[in-house]
């Protein structure tokens, strides 16, 4: 590896995520690196609720080595970046959640229309183990931040089998940003068997100027 120092990194978990999740554990512990876990549904569910509390802790900290993501936590980090052009940030996504609009659109038009007629949905978080409620502002939120544009170094790592949040997204930013590098990997959603590249991903990231 080209560090010698201990990372620090701040963590952003997934929608049914949780700070002390898996995978903030496994880089702890197997990587020994300096993780800061963000509480990621502390303002709210929508993904600008979300991205303000990445923006809040960066404002806080400002001197991450790495600034990680996972899905929803991924889309909520590159929103963030897009809102600091000026900052040295360096950026691992995994299986980020871009699209996210048209991934919920999905649920078909009845759904959706029942949704904002009500003002809100409700959503079986396994995390919890609880049922939450969406409200509409979630969908009209992820309409207008499901494609941040990405302006900082970035890896992102995602499973060819994926079936939460689609390669093909990634893929997509990969193919029309030059700053973008992607690792495509056998695994799903939630990439239990690729943790070992976290530090490949940040190594390609560490030895650019």
């Amino acid at each position: 590896m080209i560090w010698s120092d201990t990372l620090k990194v701040l963590w952003a978990h997934g929608l049914e995520g949780s700070p002390n999740g898996s995978k903030p554990k496994w880089i702890k512990e197997n990587l020994g690196w300096d993780v800061i876990s963000i509480d990621m549904s502390k303002r709210g569910w929508t993904i600008g609720d979300q991205t303000a509390v990445v923006l809040d802790k960066i404002s806080e900290i400002d001197d991450f080595d790495l600034i990680m993501g996972s899905s929803y936590g991924g889309l909520a980090v590159a929103n963030a970046a897009k809102e600091l052009l000026d900052k040295n940030l360096k950026l691992v996504l995994m299986a980020p959640a871009f699209g996210l609009a048209e991934n919920f659109q999905k649920i078909g038009e009845e759904e959706l229309d029942e949704w904002e007629n009500n003002g809100f949905r409700p959503y079986f978080h396994h995390g919890l183990n609880e049922e939450i409620k969406l409200g509409w502002d979630f969908m009209v939120s992820a309409k207008k931040m499901s494609w941040p544009n990405i302006n900082h170094p970035t890896v992102i790592i995602h499973g060819v089998s994926d079936d939460i949040v689609p390669i093909e997204s990634s893929r997509k930013v990969a193919e029309s940003n030059s700053n973008v590098e992607l690792i495509e990997v056998e695994d799903g959603h939630r990439l239990v068997n690729s943790l070992q590249f976290i530090p490949i991903a940040a190594e390609q990231l560490l030895s650019k100027k």
